[in-house]
């Protein structure tokens, strides 16, 4: 008996009703891509992704009802947050069954002079930067000065973010997680930040500057045992695919593997479910968030989701009779908003397997841990087990 949690990571479904005190009025990740590329996703969309309710839009459901089919075969359903925040770290630790009250702070104008001082000190580098932007446009701006002199290459966004940037040539890429170690001890108390993310880089014979897959998230670990604990405690396995690790600092995970992109966390999740074993795979695929949410790229994320939705039948034929899965994600992105940072949404919820129901509206819900304690309502046997979060499991089961 496995479950499997696919995050397509920043996949939004429209503003949650505070999404104005969050500067995000308006948003909506996936009816806005729709607007700008014509999806092609059979596969999603006969999971009911289009039949998810949205009783503010004038047709119902999100996107405007465009993806909509009259026989959805899966469970579907939209998850209100109820942390404080709109980053990562919230989104999947709040699946997991953690409300974040306080949100992680943010740096907007940059890290105070006083922390810098003690990460020249504690780290043994300088830096550049230390402000705000995107980071693809940053190492275009800063990489000659960084790979002249060796300052690393320091910025935040919107979100509760410390990231360090540099050329692998300059700085090697063990010494970049040592520099990001080392910071990630320095921020907490009045310095408490959500993330230290080392973004490693190289520079191809023409020049350009291309980031690569070896980025690493330092995160603090959840102040309370979350669905992966539980799950873990039960005696079985929590095999964690993508950055998953990096997010929960390892807690309550068994096993986990790296990935380098959306398709090879794929590929990796059908070999975790080719593989023996009870508990949770849980997947992130970060490539939309990462390349093209923050990029501001509707295009590009469209293609994006035609790519894993191809795919979507490859991990259904993986599956065992008694498997769920279940496809989410975490905030929004938003690919035509201002700024690059993400944006405050409903998430989604698809759910299939051979002992889940087809065609089941279970509507808006109030939490995104409502997918915990479905889980670990499934592998454990005990019912809304996670600190906050209701199961649907009664909903949805056969």
């Amino acid at each position: 008996m496995r479950t499997t949690i696919i995050v397509m990571d920043s996949l939004g479904v429209g503003e949650l009703p505070d999404a104005g005190s969050y500067g995000d009025e308006g948003v909506n990740t996936l009816g806005h891509i729709l607007d700008r590329y014509p999806l092609d996703i059979p596969n999603l969309r006969r999971l009911g992704l289009g039949n998810i309710e949205r009783p503010e839009d004038p047709s119902g459901r999100v996107a405007g009802g465009r993806l909509a089919v009259a026989a959805p075969e899966g469970a579907f359903c939209r998850l209100a947050e109820q942390s404080a925040g709109k980053d990562t770290i919230t989104g999947h630790w709040e699946i997991a069954g953690i409300k974040t009250k306080v949100p992680f702070k943010t740096y907007h104008d940059g890290f105070p002079k006083e922390l810098m001082d003690e990460f020249v000190k504690r780290t043994g580098h300088e830096y550049i930067g230390n402000y705000s932007g995107s980071g693809t446009e940053i190492i275009e701006v800063l990489g000659d000065e960084h790979e002249r002199t060796g300052k690393v290459i320091v910025y935040t966004s919107a979100d509760s973010v410390f990231q360090i940037a540099a050329n692998t040539d300059v700085v090697p890429l063990e010494e970049l997680y040592r520099i990001c170690e080392i910071t990630r001890g320095l921020l907490v108390g009045k310095y408490a930040c959500g993330r230290v993310i080392a973004r490693p880089y190289i520079k191809g014979p023409d020049g350009k500057r291309v980031r690569t897959a070896d980025r690493h998230d330092y995160a603090p670990s959840p102040p309370e045992d979350t669905m992966l604990d539980i799950v873990s405690s039960a005696g079985q396995t929590v095999y964690s695919i993508g950055k998953i690790r990096d997010i929960f600092n390892g807690k309550g995970i068994t096993e986990a593997v790296h990935t380098e992109s959306n398709d090879d966390g794929v590929t990796k999740t059908i070999e975790a479910l080719n593989k023996d074993f009870n508990g949770l795979i849980f997947t992130n695929l970060v490539d939309f968030d990462s390349k093209y949410g923050h990029r501001r790229d509707p295009e590009g994320y469209g293609r994006a989701i035609e790519d894993f939705d191809r795919r979507l039948p490859e991990i259904e034929a993986s599956m065992k009779d008694d498997d769920i899965l279940i496809i989410t994600s975490d905030h929004g992105n938003d690919p035509i908003h201002t700024g690059f940072d993400h944006t405050r949404e409903y998430i989604f919820c698809l759910t299939t397997g051979n002992c889940i129901r087809k065609g089941i509206d279970i509507g808006t819900r109030g939490a995104f841990a409502d997918i915990g304690a479905t889980v670990t309502e499934y592998l454990t046997g005990r019912k809304n087990a996670t600190a906050i979060g209701d199961s649907f499991l009664d909903l949805i089961r056969i």
